[in-house]
């Protein structure tokens, strides 16, 4: 069984759509052992207390230096077994030890089709602005493992999404949620979860 745990900093969306995947085992061979949040009284929290999930907030601002949160971190993860971690709209960033020590156990979500709408500074509602501004005809999202850069490791599942001529950043946010993001997200658990998922030279194969 793989232990995963979810960090996350906002509503946690993409977190429930796990837990409601593990529940009706469309993830097979996987647990959520731990919730980690970068904020207080964010929503996330409520859903992984309601769904029994052990759930803690290590926040940066609690911490005096970037190290001690890293470390602080690390033991969170450490501590509950951690064998995958799973950015779930997790807005602080790694550091580059802590992305070393879980090479290619570390995946994310992001709201776009990388390389398009990637990189510093693109998240939340930007990415769709940008998107929208630029007037694309397909978006969607893409999960990858993390590496030291950002949006920059290793693609392991895209999906597009159609644009629509009357979209707002919001509704075409909402639906890369519904139509992408919550089904790539746990598809791509349940391969790890399998075995099926390998690296090589900085691209994954999937068995």
């Amino acid at each position: 069984m793989l232990k995963v745990a979810v960090l996350v900093s906002g509503g946690g969306t993409n977190l429930q759509a796990l837990i409601d995947s593990i529940g009706n085992g469309s993830i097979k061979n996987a647990e959520i052992v731990r919730v980690i949040s970068s904020k207080k009284g964010v929503r996330a929290l409520e859903r992984a207390e309601k769904a029994g999930i052990d759930a803690m907030v290590v926040a940066r601002r609690d911490y005096d230096s970037a190290e001690a949160f890293d470390k602080a971190l690390t033991a969170a993860l450490k501590e509950c077994g951690a064998e995958l971690i799973v950015l779930a709209g997790y807005l602080s960033v790694l550091s580059p030890e802590l992305v070393r020590n879980y090479e290619n156990r570390i995946i994310n979500i992001h709201p776009s089709l990388i390389p398009a709408f990637c990189g510093v500074g693109y998240y939340g509602l930007k990415v769709h602005e940008e998107a929208l501004a630029r007037g694309v005809k397909v978006t969607g999202a893409t999960v990858h493992f993390v590496d030291e850069g950002c949006d920059s490791g290793p693609i392991i599942l895209q999906k597009s999404v159609e644009v629509r001529e009357d979209d707002t950043p919001e509704t075409l946010q909402r639906r890369v949620m519904e139509e992408a993001e919550w089904k790539l997200l746990p598809e791509a658990v349940d391969l790890i979860a399998a075995g099926k998922v390998r690296v090589e030279n900085r691209k994954t194969y999937i068995s």
